[in-house]
Protein backbone atom coordinates (compact mmCIF):
# COMPACT_ATOMS: atom_id res chain seq x y z
CA UNK A 1 0.00 0.00 0.00
CA UNK A 2 1.14 3.62 -0.93
CA UNK A 3 1.29 6.10 1.83
CA UNK A 4 -1.76 7.59 0.31
CA UNK A 5 -3.60 4.10 0.82
CA UNK A 6 -2.81 3.84 4.06
CA UNK A 7 -3.97 7.49 5.03
CA UNK A 8 -7.49 6.69 3.38
CA UNK A 9 -7.57 3.32 5.11
CA UNK A 10 -7.07 5.25 8.44
CA UNK A 11 -9.43 7.90 7.26
CA UNK A 12 -12.14 5.23 6.59
CA UNK A 13 -11.25 3.48 10.27
CA UNK A 14 -11.40 7.10 12.22
CA UNK A 15 -15.20 7.64 10.75
CA UNK A 16 -16.23 4.50 11.37
CA UNK A 17 -14.93 4.56 15.22
CA UNK A 18 -16.29 8.72 15.59
CA UNK A 19 -19.98 7.60 14.02
CA UNK A 20 -19.97 4.68 16.51
CA UNK A 21 -19.00 6.71 19.46
CA UNK A 22 -21.86 9.57 18.06
CA UNK A 23 -24.23 6.77 18.51
CA UNK A 24 -23.07 4.59 21.10
CA UNK A 25 -22.81 8.57 23.04
CA UNK A 26 -26.66 9.08 22.02
CA UNK A 27 -28.09 5.95 23.33
CA UNK A 28 -26.07 6.73 26.74
CA UNK A 29 -27.47 10.06 26.94
CA UNK A 30 -31.02 8.17 27.47
CA UNK A 31 -29.46 6.66 30.35
CA UNK A 32 -27.26 9.88 32.04
CA UNK A 33 -28.61 10.06 35.15
CA UNK A 34 -28.50 6.55 35.92
CA UNK A 35 -24.73 6.67 34.67
CA UNK A 36 -24.28 9.73 36.72
CA UNK A 37 -25.20 8.00 40.03
CA UNK A 38 -23.01 5.40 39.20
CA UNK A 39 -20.01 7.34 38.60
CA UNK A 40 -20.95 8.85 42.25
CA UNK A 41 -21.63 6.09 43.93
CA UNK A 42 -18.06 6.31 45.38
CA UNK A 43 -18.17 9.74 45.99
CA UNK A 44 -21.28 9.67 48.10
CA UNK A 45 -20.00 6.50 49.84
CA UNK A 46 -16.50 8.31 50.62
CA UNK A 47 -18.27 11.55 51.58
CA UNK A 48 -20.32 9.81 54.34
CA UNK A 49 -17.62 7.44 55.71
CA UNK A 50 -15.70 10.48 56.96
CA UNK A 51 -18.63 12.08 58.62
CA UNK A 52 -18.08 14.87 55.98
CA UNK A 53 -21.19 17.79 57.34
CA UNK A 54 -23.87 18.19 55.21
CA UNK A 55 -25.32 15.92 52.41
CA UNK A 56 -23.35 14.94 49.42
CA UNK A 57 -24.03 16.92 46.53
CA UNK A 58 -22.30 18.26 42.85
CA UNK A 59 -22.52 21.88 41.50
CA UNK A 60 -22.82 23.72 38.39
CA UNK A 61 -21.81 27.63 38.30
CA UNK A 62 -23.53 28.35 34.89
CA UNK A 63 -26.75 27.17 33.25
CA UNK A 64 -24.83 25.19 30.63
CA UNK A 65 -22.33 23.62 32.77
CA UNK A 66 -25.18 20.73 33.70
CA UNK A 67 -25.67 20.20 30.41
CA UNK A 68 -21.69 20.23 29.52
CA UNK A 69 -21.00 17.62 31.95
CA UNK A 70 -23.89 15.19 31.13
CA UNK A 71 -22.56 15.57 27.50
CA UNK A 72 -19.09 14.16 28.67
CA UNK A 73 -20.24 11.41 30.44
CA UNK A 74 -22.49 10.30 27.97
CA UNK A 75 -19.34 10.11 25.49
CA UNK A 76 -17.68 8.35 28.14
CA UNK A 77 -20.09 5.95 28.48
CA UNK A 78 -20.95 5.44 24.40
CA UNK A 79 -16.90 4.73 24.38
CA UNK A 80 -17.30 1.90 26.90
CA UNK A 81 -19.62 0.74 24.51
CA UNK A 82 -17.99 1.41 21.18
CA UNK A 83 -14.44 0.08 22.98
CA UNK A 84 -15.23 -3.40 20.76
CA UNK A 85 -16.09 -1.61 17.16
CA UNK A 86 -13.18 1.08 17.55
CA UNK A 87 -10.57 -1.64 18.71
CA UNK A 88 -11.64 -3.36 15.94
CA UNK A 89 -10.90 -0.90 13.75
CA UNK A 90 -7.77 -0.29 15.48
CA UNK A 91 -6.53 -3.86 14.51
CA UNK A 92 -8.14 -3.77 11.16
CA UNK A 93 -5.71 -1.20 10.29
CA UNK A 94 -2.85 -2.55 11.45
CA UNK A 95 -3.48 -6.19 9.59
CA UNK A 96 -2.41 -5.62 6.20
CA UNK A 97 1.06 -5.04 7.69
CA UNK A 98 1.42 -7.98 9.56
CA UNK A 99 2.83 -11.27 8.30
CA UNK A 100 0.16 -14.10 7.90
CA UNK A 101 1.22 -15.81 11.10
CA UNK A 102 0.76 -12.68 12.98
CA UNK A 103 -3.12 -12.03 11.21
CA UNK A 104 -4.35 -14.51 13.09
CA UNK A 105 -4.05 -12.46 16.22
CA UNK A 106 -6.13 -9.99 14.97
CA UNK A 107 -9.90 -11.08 16.14
CA UNK A 108 -8.45 -12.19 20.08
CA UNK A 109 -6.11 -8.97 20.46
CA UNK A 110 -9.67 -6.89 19.27
CA UNK A 111 -11.64 -9.11 21.83
CA UNK A 112 -8.96 -8.73 24.64
CA UNK A 113 -8.74 -5.00 23.76
CA UNK A 114 -12.21 -4.55 24.98
CA UNK A 115 -11.98 -6.60 27.87
CA UNK A 116 -9.27 -4.96 29.24
CA UNK A 117 -10.34 -1.89 28.76
CA UNK A 118 -13.35 -2.17 30.65
CA UNK A 119 -11.28 -4.56 33.10
CA UNK A 120 -9.04 -1.68 33.86
CA UNK A 121 -12.11 1.20 34.11
CA UNK A 122 -13.46 -1.33 36.70
CA UNK A 123 -10.60 -1.51 38.53
CA UNK A 124 -10.08 2.15 38.63
CA UNK A 125 -14.16 2.77 39.78
CA UNK A 126 -14.14 0.11 42.07
CA UNK A 127 -10.81 -0.21 44.06
CA UNK A 128 -9.04 3.45 43.21
CA UNK A 129 -11.69 5.98 43.28
CA UNK A 130 -13.07 4.35 46.61
CA UNK A 131 -9.24 5.73 48.06
CA UNK A 132 -8.58 8.27 46.18
CA UNK A 133 -12.19 10.37 47.13
CA UNK A 134 -11.45 8.54 51.28
CA UNK A 135 -8.04 10.39 51.22
CA UNK A 136 -9.59 13.86 49.37
CA UNK A 137 -12.37 14.45 51.12
CA UNK A 138 -10.94 13.47 54.68
CA UNK A 139 -9.29 16.81 54.14
CA UNK A 140 -12.28 18.53 55.42
CA UNK A 141 -14.90 18.34 58.43
CA UNK A 142 -15.33 19.77 61.60
CA UNK A 143 -12.26 21.73 62.90
CA UNK A 144 -14.33 23.17 65.90
CA UNK A 145 -12.86 21.20 68.86
CA UNK A 146 -8.86 21.22 67.19
CA UNK A 147 -9.61 25.18 67.59
CA UNK A 148 -11.36 25.19 70.48
CA UNK A 149 -8.29 26.77 72.65
CA UNK A 150 -8.67 29.59 70.32
CA UNK A 151 -12.28 29.98 70.64
CA UNK A 152 -12.65 29.54 67.13
CA UNK A 153 -15.67 27.26 65.17
CA UNK A 154 -14.76 26.07 61.98
CA UNK A 155 -16.11 23.50 59.40
CA UNK A 156 -14.25 22.79 56.45
CA UNK A 157 -16.67 21.20 53.65
CA UNK A 158 -15.94 20.56 50.48
CA UNK A 159 -18.36 22.50 46.77
CA UNK A 160 -17.57 19.80 44.44
CA UNK A 161 -18.76 21.55 40.98
CA UNK A 162 -20.25 18.67 38.66
CA UNK A 163 -18.04 19.43 35.37
CA UNK A 164 -15.26 19.47 37.25
CA UNK A 165 -16.13 15.69 39.08
CA UNK A 166 -16.87 14.52 35.62
CA UNK A 167 -13.35 15.48 34.03
CA UNK A 168 -11.68 13.84 36.99
CA UNK A 169 -13.30 10.22 37.21
CA UNK A 170 -13.04 10.53 33.17
CA UNK A 171 -9.19 11.23 33.17
CA UNK A 172 -9.09 8.55 35.50
CA UNK A 173 -11.14 5.58 33.84
CA UNK A 174 -9.24 6.19 30.60
CA UNK A 175 -5.93 6.16 32.52
CA UNK A 176 -6.79 3.00 33.97
CA UNK A 177 -8.51 1.71 31.24
CA UNK A 178 -5.47 2.26 29.18
CA UNK A 179 -2.51 1.13 31.35
CA UNK A 180 -4.52 -2.29 31.36
CA UNK A 181 -3.88 -2.51 27.75
CA UNK A 182 0.23 -2.56 28.22
CA UNK A 183 0.28 -6.46 28.14
CA UNK A 184 -1.70 -6.82 25.19
CA UNK A 185 0.26 -3.76 23.57
CA UNK A 186 3.80 -5.88 24.45
CA UNK A 187 2.73 -8.70 23.47
CA UNK A 188 1.79 -7.96 19.54
CA UNK A 189 5.63 -6.18 20.28
CA UNK A 190 6.89 -9.37 21.44
CA UNK A 191 5.18 -11.95 18.71
CA UNK A 192 6.63 -8.84 15.64
CA UNK A 193 9.78 -9.48 16.91
CA UNK A 194 10.43 -5.80 17.66
CA UNK A 195 10.89 -6.43 21.54
CA UNK A 196 11.84 -9.55 23.38
CA UNK A 197 12.05 -10.12 27.07
CA UNK A 198 15.36 -9.30 27.41
CA UNK A 199 15.01 -5.97 26.53
CA UNK A 200 11.80 -5.32 28.70
CA UNK A 201 13.65 -6.58 31.96
CA UNK A 202 16.54 -4.54 30.71
CA UNK A 203 14.16 -1.61 30.70
CA UNK A 204 12.42 -2.55 33.91
CA UNK A 205 14.08 0.49 36.24
CA UNK A 206 13.28 2.94 33.61
CA UNK A 207 10.04 1.56 33.55
CA UNK A 208 9.34 2.15 37.07
CA UNK A 209 10.01 6.14 36.60
CA UNK A 210 7.65 6.16 33.79
CA UNK A 211 4.96 4.64 35.72
CA UNK A 212 5.01 7.12 38.38
CA UNK A 213 5.70 9.81 36.24
CA UNK A 214 2.36 8.66 34.50
CA UNK A 215 0.38 7.63 37.57
CA UNK A 216 1.47 11.13 38.78
CA UNK A 217 -0.20 13.16 35.61
CA UNK A 218 -3.40 11.12 35.25
CA UNK A 219 -4.27 11.16 39.34
CA UNK A 220 -5.21 13.48 41.80
CA UNK A 221 -2.03 15.42 43.69
CA UNK A 222 -2.18 12.80 46.55
CA UNK A 223 0.16 9.82 47.01
CA UNK A 224 -2.65 7.12 47.73
CA UNK A 225 -3.76 7.31 43.81
CA UNK A 226 -0.67 7.52 42.06
CA UNK A 227 0.63 4.55 44.08
CA UNK A 228 -3.14 2.93 43.40
CA UNK A 229 -2.58 3.35 39.56
CA UNK A 230 1.42 3.13 39.33
CA UNK A 231 1.40 -0.28 41.40
CA UNK A 232 -0.86 -2.12 38.41
CA UNK A 233 1.06 -0.85 35.91
CA UNK A 234 4.53 -2.26 37.42
CA UNK A 235 2.58 -5.88 37.94
CA UNK A 236 1.02 -5.21 34.46
CA UNK A 237 4.66 -4.37 33.26
CA UNK A 238 5.87 -8.15 34.98
CA UNK A 239 2.98 -9.98 33.70
CA UNK A 240 4.06 -8.41 29.91
CA UNK A 241 7.97 -9.66 30.38
CA UNK A 242 6.23 -13.56 30.99
CA UNK A 243 3.90 -13.08 28.16
CA UNK A 244 6.85 -12.23 25.37
CA UNK A 245 9.22 -14.84 27.38
CA UNK A 246 6.18 -17.73 26.61
CA UNK A 247 4.86 -16.48 23.13
CA UNK A 248 7.57 -14.05 21.91
CA UNK A 249 10.76 -14.15 19.72
CA UNK A 250 13.68 -15.36 21.59
CA UNK A 251 16.63 -12.69 21.75
CA UNK A 252 19.45 -13.62 19.26
CA UNK A 253 22.91 -14.44 20.69
CA UNK A 254 24.19 -11.05 20.52
CA UNK A 255 21.40 -9.61 22.63
CA UNK A 256 21.83 -12.08 25.12
CA UNK A 257 25.43 -11.29 25.14
CA UNK A 258 24.67 -7.60 25.40
CA UNK A 259 22.52 -8.45 28.36
CA UNK A 260 24.91 -10.27 30.19
CA UNK A 261 27.56 -7.72 30.11
CA UNK A 262 25.15 -4.68 31.09
CA UNK A 263 24.16 -7.14 34.17
CA UNK A 264 27.98 -7.50 34.83
CA UNK A 265 28.34 -3.94 34.85
CA UNK A 266 25.19 -2.79 36.69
Amino acid sequence: MTIWEHLAELRKRLIISIVVLLITGAVAWEFRETLLAFMVKPYVDAWRDNGVPGEPMLHFQTPAAAFLAYFKLSLLGGAVFAAPIIFWQIWAFVAPGLYSREKKWVIPFALSSTGLFIGGGYFGWKIAFPLAFKYLLGMGGNLTEILLPLDVELSVTPTVMMGDYIDFVTRMLLGFGLIFEIPLFIFFLSVAGLVNYLQLIRFGRWYVVVAFLVAAILTPPDASSQVMMAVPMLLLYVLSIGLAYVFGKPPTDAQRAAYRAAKKKS
